[in-house]
């Protein structure tokens, strides 16, 4: 098993920066993509930003490229989420997930790809 917790949220003015952390413990051996969910109230959850295990490889979604970076530390089983210039439409919870395999390309966007989540952190951006 695999444990993630995610810290960082919080509440912020438009325009403003947020760094969301995403730490992994357990059972971590072993080369995985980790990505950033949000799920805004009313609206399903959508994949933000996602990496590989070499860190080569990245996604954002559209709405979300240019203002926000996703890296990770293998060395501390930690992957953050650099968010800047937030918007009142960030406002979600945002969870982290893990899925083992070192890049899963294709199916990045698919939950069911993912074997592990966080359990969310609030993100209110306000206008």
């Amino acid at each position: 098993q695999v444990q993630l917790v995610e810290s960082g949220g919080g509440l912020v003015q438009a325009g403003g920066s947020l760094r969301l952390s995403c730490e992994a413990s357990g059972r971590t051996a072993g080369s995985n993509t980790m990505a950033w969910f949000r799920q805004a109230p009313g609206k399903e959850r959508e994949l933000v930003a996602a990496i590989s295990w070499s860190g080569l490889s990245t996604f954002y979604a559209d709405s979300v490229d240019g203002r926000f970076t996703v890296s990770r530390d293998t060395t501390k089983n930690t992957v953050y989420l650099q968010m800047n210039s937030l918007k009142p439409v960030d406002t979600a919870v945002y969870f982290c997930a893990s899925a083992a395999a070192p890049w899963l390309g294709a199916t990045l966007h698919l939950e069911g790809a993912y074997a592990y989540w966080g359990q969310g952190t609030q993100v209110t951006v306000s206008s």
